[in-house]
């Protein structure tokens, strides 16, 4: 083996393992029909490094030799001993000498046409408000539940892919909603139909999509290949693939993708360079946009010289790995590793100021209300347990409010006199604060389940209701009364992780991510 992990060392000492030769051998026979022969994937999901950092060695090592319930991951502890099982862990989480390649050629491949959405019915035979509706992500079963947002009863429930990631993304009418997960799959689902219209593995390693209003183009971000993606978005057919280059020819990771509605854009942070990339995806684009890049027709199979999908490099002073964007999306906030953030004026190119923002704040949970007359952005912490509110037209901190721990998401809404914001990270995991928006104070602390992590809250269509999730294999959504903050109703579900309610992600709601 190249290397032994810790647990290897706890579970065996120095009693040796397999060889990386040997252990090769028993992946071929026992994995690659399902993995995929060099652990990119395939029915099964890609088993790298980048794509396993939500599953511990530790664990690993339990569902190989036991199985995953209610999947096709079988138990291997009558065919395999501890030590072959162990040398396999080791294995899948040692990275590949080379990054592989990932083209045009290697999604076409994968891409499945499910059905031609001009042959569906446009009416739904459901009478909910298709606009109130919420798609509930069940990380558990690898599920995803459509529930009504007036009677709070699901509609439908269906398969997804594994572990997806990064949030469903709506078109702006609402039909229509884009899937990604970690293993670079992405799906087109019909919310009329209730039915999948298309599917592509559009990377190795996803980040996650954004999609144009209008849904005529989706884009991905890719850890592996380190890529940008653009599929149409009808049938996801690809249009182009764009290596993630500095001008030297450093590549680079993407850590997320966005739309920028107001701009007709997407724009792309980078891990690895201090550039941000704005991609414009007008019919006619601005002249003066940005360099010309390349496209690809899949028709000709050639690649031709376009003024379509010019790349604007924006260049920052430092690595900027999470965002956040003013409401008019003239501001973006950018998050560096070493606790400072960046101000980066979209319309001018530059760096407009620098923030202080220490203990990781997770900007893309950030959200903005008005406060004694002014805009004001609020933020959770991924190391402190602070939420931090800076004034969008001076970019000072003029509160940081201590919480009871780290927190991941913070969510509200125009019409909802509290934030809610949770502490994801450590000992009080189940707690979530709600925030009185006038005081800037905590007024309240709920603890729905003593030890499960309480996490995401999202608002109905009318800012009425707060739902929020128990992350836990027997988990549940429990919906609040948003004024009295009273608990209304509880839903059974398999760790439920994100919930996103069509108007308020299609409608860009200031207490929400888009």
């Amino acid at each position: 083996m190249r290397y032994l992990s810790l647990f290897s060392l706890l579970l065996f000492g120095s009693y040796p393992l397999l060889s990386y030769a040997d252990t090769a051998q028993v992946y071929q026979k026992n994995c690659a029909s399902c993995h995929g022969e060099h652990r990119l994937g395939g029915t099964g999901a890609a088993l790298l490094p980048e794509n396993l950092s939500r599953l511990r060695p530790k664990k690993a090592f339990k569902v190989i030799k036991n199985g995953r319930a209610a999947t096709q991951m079988p138990a291997f502890s009558k065919t395999l001993d501890d030590k072959t099982i162990q040398s396999l862990v080791d294995y899948i989480y040692t990275p590949l000498a080379k990054i592989p390649t990932w083209g045009v050629k290697e999604m076409l491949a994968t891409q499945v046409i499910h059905h031609d959405e001009t042959k569906l019915p446009t009416k739904a035979k459901y009478t909910a408000d298709p606009l109130n509706l919420f798609l509930v992500v069940e990380l558990g079963d690898h599920h995803v539940t459509v529930l009504d947002g007036d009677k709070f009863e699901p509609i439908h429930r269906f398969p997804s892919r594994y572990a997806l990631h990064g949030g469903p993304k709506y078109t702006r009418d609402g039909r229509f909603v884009y899937f990604a997960s970690r293993d670079g799959w992405v799906s087109k689902f019909d919310m009329v139909n209730l039915t999948y219209i298309a599917e592509i593995r559009a990377g190795i390693n996803t980040r996650n999509i954004a999609v144009s209003p209008d849904g005529r183009y989706v884009m991905v971000a890719n850890y592996l290949p380190n890529s940008l993606v653009l599929l149409d978005g009808k049938d996801l057919t690809p249009i182009k693939v764009i290596p993630v280059k500095d001008k030297t020819g450093k590549s680079s990771r993407v850590s997320a993708v966005y739309t920028a509605y107001p701009r007709h854009s997407f724009i792309a942070a980078l891990k690895d360079i201090p550039e941000v990339w704005e991609i414009n995806y007008e019919d006619n684009p601005p002249p003066d946009f940005g360099q010309w890049v390349h496209d690809y027709r899949p028709d000709s199979g050639e690649v031709s010289e376009v003024t379509r999908f010019p790349i604007r490099r924006l260049f920052v002073e430092d690595y900027l790995d999470d965002f956040f964007f003013d409401p008019e999306y003239i501001f973006l906030i950018g998050a560096s590793r070493d606790g400072k953030a960046q101000v980066l004026d979209l319309d001018t190119g530059r760096v407009n100021t620098t923030l202080q923002l220490a203990g990781m704040p997770h900007l893309g949970s950030g959200i903005t209300w008005e406060y004694q007359g002014k805009q004001v952005m609020a933020t959770p912490h991924l190391k402190q347990g602070v939420v931090s509110i800076i004034d969008t037209s001076t970019w000072k901190t003029i509160k940081k409010l201590d919480t009871l721990g780290p927190g991941f998401f913070m969510r509200s809404h125009e019409n909802s006199p509290y934030a809610w914001v949770d502490v994801f990270f450590g000992k009080n995991k189940d707690a979530v604060h709600i925030i009185d928006k006038k005081t800037l104070e905590i007024v309240k602390t709920l603890r729905p389940v003593a030890g499960k992590t309480a996490a995401h809250v999202e608002f109905d269509r009318e800012g009425k209701h707060a739902l929020l999730s128990i992350w836990d294999n027997d988990g549940a959504l429990i919906i609040y009364d948003a004024i009295t903050l009273e608990e209304v109703k509880r839903l059974p579900m398999r760790k439920p992780s994100g919930k996103y309610n069509v108007y308020n992600k299609t409608r860009l709601s200031t207490g929400t991510s888009h």
